[in-house]
């Protein structure tokens, strides 16, 4: 995410409080079913176990702290008995969160206690249900990429952990070895495919008019720049070498990896409530994602037909064409959202981070260039202001000891989500029409994505079966973009993919309630910037905080125990 400024945040801007955690096993003090502990703990004890479980969790990362752009390779032991030893302190903290005397603090505190606690039950998930040093090859080759990104000549502090992690690869391609058992095919095919192929869409990858072809091709792409430091020539050789170990290994083993890939649906089920904090079930999801890809696209046949006399929006073709294109759209939104009283712009929100830089692919343009090329105002609204960047920077300059730290997915994407429709219905593309029929399509990608997820968890459909579908139903769906998609939703804790449309959903109950409460009272800039300035909780708890309603946190106050696990 986006850094921010340093300057302390400005008192509209500073959150409340919220929430920790309940055990998985027998409550450390008595408690009412429904209702919020009354242990000994105070809220200040609270906050030290919530740093403490999080230096706990970046010490031994598992849930998907490891992105293949990351310079970072983990040696971590996740033998069984490490893993046990790691189970046994997260048990702990559930029980020290379960003894705390949360019935006598105020409903912010409340909700952050709620909030940690959800991230408490989803490492412990993570542990004893998903266990991706286990099941997933990927877990490893996403480390291996990222090391090859490093800009040649280096030296000092950069040359040494360069030169670390380049000797840790062969050490992390036997631990990959030793640790693999209970592999899907699914995660094994993505792992062979992501050694040897580009994935076409590159976040976060160092731009190359052909891309190297998978993590191997950035290996020689490394090794081809070695002219400019022979002194790594030798570890890169090495650690590629390493690598092509490990892809022989893959393909041999290749055909006895025939486990589920995903959790199965009482697991799903049990994540959703205790870790997504959402009150639903995932088939209670599947409808709301069925309805939502039937109503954008009867709302797409409208546009469509209402626009039909207008000219096609055209691609930009050069990179001057396209960053201007994005500096004019990121003025009119800023213009817009002062103009119009939507959200308050803090000062220290300057420059933003954009999503998509121009590239001319050999194949041609992907799902996300092929709207973003046309006209950036779909991806500036979900990610930059006042979506991701601009939320990231508000959170960056939050200074409450718990919720500047904790980010749910399913409201930082339902947000971005809410955004992108709201700003058709706030009026900003009435001189731009044909850009609500990209709107349309962003929102029909994030429809189709809820029962993809949904199929991928409860292992109803494989991972080919859930790109052949969203491709169906969404224009312009690349392979690749979906095939990445999906693998992020399939391999990241469980929810993430459904996470753009029930968020805006969930946002869209939020703001009804909120106006139905207020009536003529209600002012959108206030309502906006009121839900900013709580951080990035669980929608469930903000709609708690914002409008009294614990109609959902009610069932949330007791910690369920695991369905399965070890």
């Amino acid at each position: 995410m986006l850094g921010g400024g340093t300057m302390t945040m400005p008192a509209k801007w500073v959150a409340p409080i919220v929430a920790l955690l309940l055990p998985m096993t027998a409550l450390a003090a008595p408690q009412t079913a429904g209702a919020p502990p009354a242990g000994s703990g105070s809220y200040e004890q609270l906050v030290t176990l919530f740093d403490e479980f999080r230096r706990f969790k970046g010490q031994t990362p598992i849930v998907g702290e490891l992105g293949d752009a990351e310079v970072q390779v983990s040696l971590d032991d996740y033998s069984a008995a490490s893993v046990e030893k790691r189970r046994a302190q997260m048990a702990q903290y559930l029980s020290r969160a379960a003894d705390m005397n949360v019935a006598s603090w105020p409903r912010d505190r409340q909700a952050d206690w709620l909030a940690v606690r959800a991230k408490l039950a989803e490492h412990d998930f993570m542990l004893r249900v998903s266990k991706p040093w286990e099941r997933d090859p990927g877990f490893y080759v996403d480390q291996m990429m990222g090391i090859t990104f490093v800009n040649l000549p280096l030296s000092g502090d950069a040359l040494a952990a360069t030169r670390r992690n380049l000797r840790a690869i062969p050490i992390l391609v036997e631990a990959a070895k030793r640790n693999l058992r209970n592999v899907p095919g699914d995660f094994a095919d993505l792992a062979l495919h992501n050694l040897s192929n580009a994935d076409g869409v590159g976040h976060g990858h160092p731009y190359r008019p052909v891309p190297p072809a998978g993590v191997i091709g950035w290996y020689d792409d490394l090794l081809g720049r070695a002219s400019q430091q022979p002194a790594l020539r030798a570890d890169i050789q090495k650690a590629r070498a390493a690598v092509l170990d490990f892809q022989a290994w893959l393909k041999t083993n290749r055909a006895s990896m025939t486990a589920p890939a995903g959790v199965g649906e009482a697991n799903f089920d049990w994540y959703l409530k205790n870790a997504k904090l959402l009150d639903f079930t995932a088939a209670e999801l599947a409808v709301i994602g069925d309805r939502e890809t039937q109503r954008l696209w009867a709302m797409h046949a409208l546009e469509k037909h209402r626009n039909r006399k207008l000219p096609e929006l055209q691609p930009a073709l050069t990179a001057e064409d396209y960053n201007a294109r994005v500096a004019e759209t990121d003025r009119r939104i800023r213009k817009f959202l002062v103009d119009e009283d939507i959200i308050t712009i803090p000062p220290y929100i300057n420059k933003l981070k954009t999503n998509v830089p121009f590239i001319e692919r050999p194949g041609g343009r992907n799902f996300w260039e092929e709207i973003q090329y046309r006209d950036p105002s779909p991806d500036h609204w979900h990610a930059v202001i006042p979506g991701h960047s601009f939320d990231g920077v508000v959170e960056d300059n939050n200074r409450h000891p718990i919720r500047r730290y904790i980010t749910d997915g399913v409201r930082a994407e339902g947000w971005g989500v809410y955004l992108e429709e709201g700003a058709q219905r706030l009026g900003y593309f009435e001189d731009i029409p044909r850009v609500r029929e990209l709107i349309d399509l962003f929102g029909i990608f994030r429809a189709v994505r809820v029962n993809g997820d949904i199929d991928l968890q409860l292992n109803r459909a494989s991972l080919d079966q859930v790109v052949a579908r969203w491709r169906e139903w969404t224009p312009w769906l690349d392979a690749d973009v979906a095939r990445v998609d999906a693998e992020i939703y399939l391999r990241r804790p469980p929810g993430y993919g459904l996470g753009y449309t029930i968020g805006m959903t969930e946002m869209h109950k939020l703001l009804a309630e909120r106006k139905h409460q207020l009536g003529d009272k209600f002012v959108l800039k206030a309502f906006h910037d009121d839900f900013m300035a709580r951080g990035r909780l669980p929608l469930s708890l903000l709609r708690w905080e914002i409008t009294g309603k614990d109609d959902e946190v009610r069932k949330f106050w007791t910690l369920d125990p695991l369905p399965a696990g070890e």
